[in-house]
Order: C-alpha cells, then structure tokens, then sequence
C-alpha cells in the first residue's frame, strides 16, 4: 500500500492551555472523561468543567509560589492524574513518575529533579510521604479540586500572561530507555503538542470516540497519544480499573480507540480464539484451537464468519473500530487476526525523546510487517549504513 502524499487538514497547537481552550470552546458540553466513583456510579466531566478545572489549580499553584517550579505527580491513570500533570506543566515543570517504584525510588526522583512539589493519589501518601524531602508542597488528588469553583477573570488572565516558550522544557520524565540505564528526557509542551499535530493528520480521531487508558499515563507513549491527543479532537477518556478487568471495562464503555502493548493484542487473540472454538460449530473448531484467527475465519462459511464477528464485537464493547500498538515487536499476523474481525491495527515506532511517535501504519499506509512511515512533519534519515542498511536512526520533527 502506497502513499500518496496527502494527509488530514486538522488544528495545531502550540500548548497544552491552547489545546485545553480550544477544546472547550469547540467540545464544551462533550464529555472529556467517564470516571467511575466509589459507589459505582459515572461521573461525566464535560469539557468546559476541564478547562474550569484546569484554571483553577493553575492559578492555585501558581499562588502556592511554584511558578517555574518542577511538580512531581504520581499515582494510578485517572482524570486527577490528567488535571495535575497539565496544570503542572503550564505553571512550571511537570515530572511524571511511576506510581509501582518503591516509595524510596520515588523521593530520590523528586530530589533528584530539585521539585518543590508533588501531587500523589491519596493511597500512595502513608508510604510516600514518610519518605519525601521536607519543606514538599503535597496535594493530594482528592483535594485538587478543593475551592476549584469558577476561576475570576484576573486568575484566567494571569494564567494566560505565563509565556510558554517552544523550547522551554515543561515536561521531565524518568525513563530506562532501551539502554537500561536510567535518564532524564527534556520535553517541551511544543514538542509534544507538534507530534499529536503529525499523528491526526495520518490517523483520523473523532469526537465521537471513546478511548480506554490502560497503559501507565507516566510513559509519554500513552500520555500523547491516548490522553492528550483525543483530548485535543473532543473525545471520551475512560479508565481501566486493571488488567484483570480490562475485559469488563471494554464492556462497560465500549471504546472505540484502544492503545496498546503487542503483548496484550496476543493474550486477546488467544481468548477470542478459545471463545469463538468453544462455541462455534463441533467441524470447525479445530481450526480456531489450532490455527491462527484470520486463517480460521477464511476458513468458515461467510455466515457463520459474520455471525462470530458480531459476537465478538459486542464481547469488545461493540464499537471497536481501531487498535494504535506501540512499545515492542508486533507480529505482522496479529495485525491480520484483528482485521479478519473488522478492527484496524496501527503499529507505530517512537521514543521518548521524540514525543514519542515517529513513524508509523496509518489511514493512508498499512503494512503489518512495518512499523510504518515517517508521520507528516517529521524528517528520517538512517546514519552511516552499514551494508545491512543498518546505521542511526536521525530524526527532525515540528516542520
């Protein structure tokens, strides 16, 4: 499949408060995020609430004294999670860390990234807190909302007065990398925002979606592209409770965007295959025990294929329609096990220094035994090949 050069004409931004205003001012009685509370009911949080949200714990911080200061959050992906990490990086530096270290690991971040704060999750604080350098401004996220009413016209105008530069870094993230040892990678607001620009105008996200968040909301894998991309187009974010129920949760809310591992593509095609063997005609369930999904399904009458396609989507939620895959290795033939059910799997190749995407499938180029192209905007070059074609993958982005 060749591409033909074009791509999807969509809005850019500069920043996360440009993204955040045009949002509401376009999606402002859409939900931005379905939350589940603790006696089990959906809390719908429009995109005007967000932006309310938004100013005020901006205008709260920066009256706390952290202007420019560098504000630590940890804790499980939820909408509080979000709200911290945006407001943090608009007032000063946000610096995303992972909620599974131990609590020692956690506090030599902070200290080693000289942060002033930290906005944790209310059941890290018994363990966490003991463990923090003294003199830490700590919010907790239950209490970020705390007299968040209605911001007044003087806090959003001085929020809107902070300069955020192109190539100032608001966003410091922890990461191993592939080479195992731990580095701090500078991001810029403009950066992350330029490489959500590049991604919707190769792959089309609608208002209409609903995503689910599964992986960790520290990695900038799932942070641009499963948080603040469909965030930026007026979609739905919903959270996982778990692996162990990502299976209820894709009933529940029926995404129809999912971000994910290769890994977890496998376990799904695994249980899809045993289901569908279980019930399926006595003559054709050797073919889905022992063979691959897409080559089952070629295999079957089309009624029965359609038959299983339907009862499979609606054990997906029923309005899955495409699958972005990043992190690892993918097997090309899981591509076309998911295609077989009528769900479109993009893989894609990036890193955290760059955003993180920068290749990748897409509505105008699919091949499953490739990571894809070089997204609109963005610059490839292979280094001194060897005569493998091997060498150093260079990139330039934000053209």
């Amino acid at each position: 499949m060749k591409h033909d050069g074009q791509w999807y004409r969509e809005t850019r931004f500069a920043d996360f408060r440009e993204l955040i205003n045009h949002s509401a001012a376009h999606y402002g009685r859409r939900t931005a995020f379905a939350i589940k509370t603790a006696d089990g009911w959906l809390r719908q949080i429009s995109y005007r609430e967000f932006r309310q949200r938004y100013y005020a714990l901006c205008a709260r911080l920066a009256a706390d004294g952290l202007r420019g200061a560098r504000i630590a959050v940890t804790g499980p992906n939820c909408y509080e999670w979000v709200l911290a990490y945006v407001a943090a990086a608009t007032v000063g530096v946000a610096v995303p860390l992972d909620r599974e270290l131990q609590a020692a690991d956690i506090a030599n971040f902070v200290r080693s990234a000289d942060c002033r704060a930290v906005c944790l999750a209310d059941g890290m604080a018994q363990d966490l807190l003991p463990a923090l350098p003294q003199g830490l401004r700590v919010y907790r996220f239950s209490g970020l909302e705390e007299g968040s009413g209605e911001p007044t016209p003087a806090e959003v105008a001085a929020i809107d007065g902070i300069f955020i530069a192109p190539d100032r870094m608001q966003v410091l993230i922890f990461t191993s990398g592939t080479t195992g040892s731990v580095k701090g990678v500078c991001l810029s607001q403009f950066a992350i925002c330029s490489d959500i620009y590049s991604t919707v105008r190769a792959v089309k996200i609608r208002p209409q979606d609903v995503t689910l968040s599964v992986l960790p909301l520290h990695h900038t894998y799932e942070c641009t592209l499963n948080c603040l991309l469909p965030l930026s187009r007026g979609a739905k974010i919903t959270y996982c409770e778990g692996l162990t129920k990502i299976q209820k949760n894709i009933v529940e809310y029926s995404p129809t965007v999912l971000v994910v591992v290769p890994a977890l593509l496998g376990v799904l095609s695994r249980r899809i295959c045993h289901s569908v063997a279980r019930e399926c005609p006595k003559r054709y369930r050797p073919l889905f025990e022992a063979g691959r999904l897409a080559g089952a399904m070629a295999a079957v009458p089309f009624p029965l294929r359609r038959l299983i396609r339907a009862r499979v989507g609606k054990s997906l939620g029923g309005r899955l329609r495409l699958m972005i895959v990043g992190a690892a290795d993918l097997d090309p033939a899981l591509v076309e096990d998911f295609a077989s059910l009528g769900i479109r799997t993009l893989q894609g190749y990036g890193l955290t220094e760059c955003a993180p995407l920068l290749a990748g499938n897409n509505d105008f180029y699919l091949n499953p035994r490739s990571t894809g192209i070089a997204m609109p905007g963005i610059q490839l070059k292979i280094d001194r090949p060897n005569a493998e074609g091997v060498g150093e993958i260079l990139a330039r982005g934000g053209l």
